[in-house]
């Protein structure tokens, strides 16, 4: 009988030889295409590392780069963010979306800033008790930052580890054990290649391996491509994802108040506030739920961005 290092087991799962020749398709597909962003350059900091990923998370790089570019040259450690006023913080946020990420890089700031010495620490366990970041992140920066071995799974390589070992269209809404238990059998064990292979499959996910409009013609593996070997079946999980469209959500009237605030030069009366959404008893739900959140503070008939 084989080896299951060399072949298909009987069970039909991918051998390690397989996921050896899958990782080195994607790795050197990596090496020419690549894109040259600033949190990948070679005088990167653990701390700019960290930063890029809490911004990244639901958000498209084309929007955080010029972000995190400017965040980074206003805070280049965690020290200066720690001090900064929270209303400047969320003022520099901008729009990137979900806003409440601010406050957590800020207590994040603070914690590394007062119980690490401003350093960034090393190891999963102690990257996870910092507040904001669970368990993609930390990995993250393990790989990416201090480049150590990590099992590094966002959206991206979900969705290549579905199509290209276990056949399918797209993973499951939930992220389930099984995924991943098979994302760290597919992954290597060495710290350099587990690195460059956490960089490369996020990079065929997000620029080939896409969601709505896979480019197989330019994909590296798609020669060995398990979805595309079995005809490439629908979305098995279609009638579970619900996408949410944004006119008329609370995401909406959240996002208008929080402009709103950040582009005025001082506190909002009440009825400058009202006067920012049709429906008086959603943008008071909403109003009042940013308050909760620590994002907007209340003083009488005025709101804030927080002090």
């Amino acid at each position: 009988m084989a080896s299951p290092s060399t072949s298909v087991s009987m069970s039909g799962t991918p051998s390690g030889k397989q996921h050896a020749d899958l990782r080195a398709a994607v790795v050197s597909w990596f090496d020419v295409a690549a894109r040259d962003l600033p949190w990948r350059a070679a005088d990167r900091t653990a701390w700019g590392v960290l930063v890029s990923e809490v911004m990244l998370q639901q958000t498209p790089v084309v929007r955080v780069e010029p972000v995190w570019r400017a965040w980074m040259a206003r805070w280049p450690e965690p020290a200066d963010l720690a001090a900064a006023p929270t209303a400047d913080v969320l003022r520099a946020w901008g729009r990137l979306g979900y806003p409440r990420r601010a406050l957590r890089l800020q207590d994040c700031a603070r914690t590394v800033t007062d119980q690490h010495g401003g350093v960034v620490p090393h190891g999963v366990d102690e990257l996870r008790a910092l507040p904001g970041v669970g368990e993609y992140t930390a990995a993250a920066v393990t790989a990416f930052a201090h480049g150590r071995h990590a099992v590094v799974v966002d959206t991206n390589v979900r969705r290549v580890i579905a199509r290209a070992v276990t056949g399918v269209a797209l993973p499951a809404p939930a992220y389930t054990a099984a995924e991943r238990r098979l994302a760290s059998t597919v992954a290597p064990t060495g710290d350099d290649e587990a690195v460059a292979w956490a960089a490369a499959s996020m990079e065929l996910g997000a620029l080939v391996c896409t969601a709505r409009s896979p480019q197989c013609e330019a994909c590296p593996v798609a020669p060995r491509c398990a979805w595309r070997l079995a005809g490439s079946p629908a979305d098995e999980h279609a009638a579970r994802r619900r996408t949410q469209a944004w006119e008329g959500t609370d995401r909406q009237v959240r996002g208008r108040v929080m402009g709103a605030l950040r582009d005025a030069p001082g506190p909002l009366d009440r009825a400058v506030v009202a006067g920012l959404w049709h429906d008086t008893a959603q943008l008071g739900r909403c109003v009042a739920s940013l308050v909760e959140d620590g994002l907007v503070e209340q003083d009488g008939d005025v709101y804030r961005l927080p002090a």
